[in-house]
This record gives C-alpha cells, structure tokens and sequence, in this order.
C-alpha cells in the first residue's frame, strides 16, 4: 500500500501533459500499471509500491542475477522505499540503515539503524548480498567504502548497486574531504534525498573505469550489467554486479 507521504511526493511531479500510463510487471509486486508521471529521468513509478526506475533495475537484477532470497542474509543501505520492504519480505534476514552524520554508526536513530558505509559497524563475512543505489557518489571516501563492502560479503557473496553512470571512460571527481574540510573541485551538484531538504552533494560522477575501481578492492566478476528486457522499455538503468571470490 503506498503511504500518504509517498503518494503527496509522486503527485507533485505529476503533469499531466507528459503523463501516461502502460500495464507491466514489477519484481517487487507482480502485475501492476506503471504511471509516467513526467519525462524527466525517474519520471517513472509503479502504481503497486511506488517504485521508481533505479528501484525496479535493481529488483529485476536480483531475481535474474541471484534468484530466491529465503537463505541469504542480506545487508541494504536504506531503510525505507520499495527494495528494503522487499528484501524484509523475501530475504532470511535483512540489515537496513541510513547515514545521519550526528548518529554514532551502529545506533538507532528514531528506530532506524544508522551506517556509515566508510566505517560499517557490521561483522566481517555478515551478508551472502549487498545491495545499495545512489550512494557511493556522495561518498568521500570510496575506495575505503568499498573495501568495507567487501569486508562484510561472504565468500562468494554478491553486491548489486546503481550509481549515476555517464558515458565516458574516467570517473570525474568534483569535491573532496582534505583535513575534515569540503573542497570543491567543480561546481557543487545536489542530488534530491527525500531525508535531506537542502539535497545531498555527489562528490564524483562515475565513468565506466567504475569496474576497475571495484577489482582494485578486491571484488571478482564485475560487470556492468545492462538493463532488464523487463525494464528496458520503461527506461531501467544499468545495474553494477561485483562479487566476492569464493
């Protein structure tokens, strides 16, 4: 059933000269209609669970890429939105969070377990997968985010995440953290997080060397995989798979 909250925040995107409205099949519900709300980039919902297009790639890459859940532990970086309340419906255990920058990583925040993917609180060798979209661009330190993702993967476990991906070959960096101390490279960009009025800042912009960063942390079998056929139509996104060797 989709909240008050989240109905109020897709109605203000609607416009209805650029809406539409199409029959299909989400990975988190079944049979639904999908409701163009606007032709902007994540103008896309799902009538069912208010899915989005970042959402709906990752669901359909892990029903394709991993299959059934009923024995893995996963670990997601959200604690709310369509991919958790999957994960907690499926999975034998899910870990969900969210960063608060005032909250000790590991406590709880008004319920809500706080991470800081630079430092998780989590043991080594907890999760069979790994899920997280749009988080390692506002990340300071990503390599060291990485290396903790890895740390807390089982062997053989699986990672699947989106990031903003642009067409080139090298990931573009627009700021940086120097003695505790934003720096800015570029013009700052903010993306929209519904938990943070004022919008979050991306300090890169990631290019296809995103799967050499990966295998320099130690992930295998990386690839970036290319949009679900069940999604394609609906404008799915490219999904980054990266596991850990066995």
């Amino acid at each position: 059933m989709i909240s008050y909250q989240r109905f109020r925040a897709g109605l203000s995107q609607l416009k209805l000269s650029e809406s539409a409205v199409s029959p299909g099949r989400c990975p988190f519900c079944g049979l639904t209609f999908f409701v163009r709300l606007n032709r902007a980039s994540g103008g896309l919902r799902c009538a069912g669970c208010s899915a989005g297009s970042v959402q709906l790639s990752i669901g359909w890459a892990l029903r394709e890429e991993v299959g059934a859940l009923g024995n893995y532990d996963v670990c997601e970086l959200s604690a709310r939105g369509a991919v958790s309340a999957y994960l907690r419906r499926t999975a034998r255990s899910v870990a969900t969070s969210e960063y608060f920058h005032d909250v000790a990583p590991g406590a709880l925040h008004k319920g809500v377990r706080c991470e800081d993917v630079q430092r998780l609180t989590y043991a080594d060798a907890a999760f069979d997968v790994v899920t997280h979209t749009e988080v390692l661009e506002h990340v300071p330190d990503d390599v060291r985010a990485l290396k903790e993702l890895l740390r807390v993967l089982r062997p053989g476990g699986t990672m699947l995440f989106t990031v903003p991906l642009h067409d080139g070959p090298q990931t573009i960096e627009r700021a940086r953290v120097r003695d505790g101390v934003v720096e800015h490279l570029l013009e700052p960009v903010h993306h929209v997080d519904p938990l943070r009025p004022e919008g979050i800042l991306a300090f890169r912009d990631y290019g296809r060397d995103i799967v050499d960063r990966l295998r320099a942390a130690g992930f295998v079998d990386v690839r970036i995989l290319a949009p679900s056929q069940r999604v394609r139509r609906l404008e799915g996104l490219p999904v980054i798979l990266a596991r850990k060797a066995s």
